[in-house]
């Protein structure tokens, strides 16, 4: 089956496109990188509630998707003859891209991949590869990879404009990372703190100050950070960490072959096979300095089917 490029961009667009880029069925190489002691109180911002976009985002844990996973995400970039891109340039393999286009395409979808190095994305030309685009994917990988690509582009200005006007914006592992606006990167500055691990396998053994890295992600879920492979993989103290460190935000896990979509209105509501894990530390009491402690921090478990108010703070179970 061809994609249609022409449903993508304007036709004389498309000329230009594929005459500058060598994109058609996708591919213009892998990424380039650019060039004390008392307790204090959080204030509840008023965050992730207050957005001004149209769209909804589709965060997957990463692992195997249940087929209501994909199918949610074609359905919400409005069903048969869903206009979508998927970016697959967090994955160093080549087959990551056709093969979610051709499960896109199984459900009705118009899909294409385009895989993009930095130099490409800097080109206004490219950002018009979305125009009127209903769904955006980013696949599975090192979110790093997504970042040095996309981050202060054209391309990464028209994703936010397409979700503004009302697309779904969707993504899985690293796809999910970038979805905040502070990213966890997966890299740990002191692993085991006073007592390094004999392993170098073993991650996250501590809660501790300055040990998470992040950097800028794509910002498109704010005031919040996102885990993902949260329960399969143990993260609970890299996140309980990013929780305390940074109680403005709120910071959730999504476990494997699990979702949360989050609405227009600001609400969350998990899909999937397992749960998501919110740490709300927005009213906590934490210390400033030394050990990283807290008091009246707030966890929610959310299984498939729950909501989450990140206005209120709120929970509902199913």
């Amino acid at each position: 089956m061809r994609t249609r490029l022409s449903a993508l961009a304007p036709r004389t667009v498309r000329g230009l496109l594929l005459a500058a880029l060598p994109l058609s069925l996708a591919t213009l190489g892998g990424c380039a990188a650019p060039g004390g002691s008392g307790a204090v109180t959080a204030s509840a911002p008023a965050p992730a509630a207050a957005r001004q976009a149209a769209g909804t985002l589709l965060i997957v844990g990463g692992g195997p998707a249940p087929a209501e996973i994909p199918r949610r995400f074609v359905e919400l970039a409005g069903g048969a003859g869903a206009r979508i891109v998927v970016f697959p340039m967090a994955s160093a393999d080549s087959g990551t891209g056709p093969e979610k286009v051709a499960e896109l395409r199984a459900l009705g979808a118009d899909a294409v991949s385009v895989a993009l190095t930095r130099d490409a994305a800097l080109r206004e030309e490219s950002a018009r590869l979305l125009d009127g685009a209903t769904g955006i994917w980013f696949s599975g990988g090192d979110q790093n990879r997504l970042t040095r690509a996309l981050a202060g582009t054209p391309v990464e200005r028209a994703i936010h404009a397409r979700y503004r006007a009302g697309a779904v914006v969707g993504g899985t592992s690293a796809g999910a990372a970038v979805m905040s606006a502070r990213m966890i990167t997966g890299d740990e500055r002191h692993p085991g703190g006073a007592r390094p691990p004999r392993d170098s396998s073993d991650a996250w053994m501590t809660i501790a100050r300055d040990n998470v890295v992040t950097a800028p992600g794509f910002g498109l879920l704010p005031g919040v950070v996102v885990d993902q492979h949260f329960l399969r993989r143990k993260r609970h103290n890299r996140l309980l960490s990013l929780a305390l460190e940074l109680p403005e935000r709120l910071a959730v896990g999504i476990d494997e072959s699990t979702a949360i979509e989050v609405g227009p209105d600001g609400r969350w509501r998990v899909i999937g096979a397992s749960s998501a894990v919110v740490l709300d530390a927005r009213r906590a009491r934490v210390t400033p300095a030394g050990a990283l402690a807290a008091t009246e921090v707030r966890l929610h478990v959310l299984p498939a089917g729950a909501t989450f108010d990140p206005a209120t703070g709120q929970a509902t179970l199913p």
